[in-house]
């Protein structure tokens, strides 16, 4: 058994954040990352995004080099299976434990596979291990489908279409992206997918994965229609990964709880990342699934673990990027609330969220950049006059 002052379950962003708040404070304190993933913590934006988009980017300009920064060992392809909070020690999946004085839980979600879903031709994408089988798989046999409209869904169709592969895109909604944008936006946002030659589906669930007659797979949707391709992407929801939490006896609601500090119920356990609920100053208790807040959270918590006081008071954004078209957004983005829309010329929009009190519970920024310290002021300050609100990013 080894035996760590820091302790980090997950190897993603957050784990390679909360190294680095570490190493900020303890030049030589111990660090562990237990990681279920065969891969170093990396950039996982560039899985949908630059990997397809931008030749300059390859597997090694994504790499985190958390190693060689903070000088962690990391211990990859080995989930863990337990905490044992009276010993102060993990067990992993073939048993071996490792010990800790302080611990980070950090991993992270994982991505929903359609059902019945048997083989590496079905890919719900999320590791640098998908991309690579993806890749692979389109190379040789450049036809795909992919099935969800969130922003998984979109970002790989897209990059996807930019590389010259034919896909098809199944989402439940009539208009793609109308569950987040208002009307004006998701008929440009679906428009764009159609120029670029994207086939789409919309209006439809999928049921159930199947193998096609030639061998390869496909996707029966809740109408009957089969889509049969080179590949499935399931560019679908991601659920936290909570049970090794909740088994160990932490408090768990929507994510695991944390304070301020990020600390659980347990003061020698902190969690960041997707899997924690923390209190935002701005938006309240939540759970949010993006790269920023694994990053900050990330490195918070490190430095909490290491001593610091400091508070998690950073509101996460968000953003994504679909063939010219690039959004970035923070709080509340659902289509069934309230909106301000507001035009700022040559196709820049900001879209205000608004509850049932007028007040503003999310921004989108679409084509509008360097503004979301604007964007968040606005969520804090919350203002409820139309033309103040409508003036406020200009």
């Amino acid at each position: 058994m080894s035996d760590f002052d820091y302790l980090i379950v997950g190897g993603g962003e957050a784990a390679n954040a909360a190294a680095h708040g570490i190493r900020e404070l303890d030049a030589s304190g111990s660090i562990g990352i237990i990681s279920a993933e065969a891969d170093e913590p990396y950039d996982r934006t560039a899985l949908t995004k630059a990997l397809w988009l931008d030749p300059a980017v390859n597997e090694q300009t994504i790499s985190e080099k958390t190693v060689a920064d903070t000088a962690a060992a990391i211990v990859l392809n080995r989930p863990v299976t337990a905490i044992d909070r009276a010993a102060h020690q993990i067990v992993t999946t073939d048993g071996e434990r490792f010990g800790y004085r302080k611990l980070l839980i950090a991993t992270g979600s994982v991505p929903t596979q359609l059902p019945g879903a048997g083989s590496d031709r079905f890919i719900a994408m999320r590791s640098l291990a998908n991309y690579r089988r993806l890749r692979e798989l389109v190379t040789t046999d450049p036809t795909a489908v992919v099935v969800g409209g969130g922003f998984i869904g979109t970002e790989i169709a897209a990059a996807l279409a930019a590389n010259g592969i034919a896909v098809t895109l199944i989402f439940p909604q009539q208009v793609l992206g109308s569950a987040v944008f208002p009307p004006v936006l998701a008929e440009r946002f679906q428009t764009l997918y159609l120029d670029h030659g994207v086939r789409l589906v919309p209006g439809r669930m999928a049921d159930h994965a199947l193998i096609g007659p030639d061998g390869r797979p496909g996707v029966v949707l809740d109408d009957g229609s089969e889509y049969v391709a080179g590949v499935v992407v399931a560019g679908l929801s991601a659920k936290p990964v909570l049970s090794l939490a909740s088994d160990a006896g932490l408090e768990v609601d929507r994510g695991i709880v944390v304070d301020a500090h990020l600390t659980t119920s347990d003061p020698d356990i902190w969690a960041a990342g997707d899997i924690a609920e923390y209190p935002d100053t701005i938006l309240g208790r939540t759970r949010i699934e993006h790269v920023d807040h694994a990053q900050v959270s990330g490195a918070t918590a490190g430095r909490s673990m290491a001593g610091s006081q400091e508070t998690y008071d950073h509101t996460p954004f968000f953003w994504s990027d679909a063939f010219e078209i690039g959004w970035e957004a923070i709080g509340r983005l659902d289509a069934r609330l309230d909106t301000e829309v507001v035009g700022l010329g040559e196709g820049r929009f900001v879209v205000y969220y608004l509850d049932d009190q007028s007040r503003p519970v999310g921004v989108l920024l679409w084509d509008v950049w360097d503004s979301v310290d604007k964007a968040r002021q606005v969520l804090a300050d919350a203002p409820t006059d139309r033309d103040e609100l409508r003036n406020r990013i200009v």
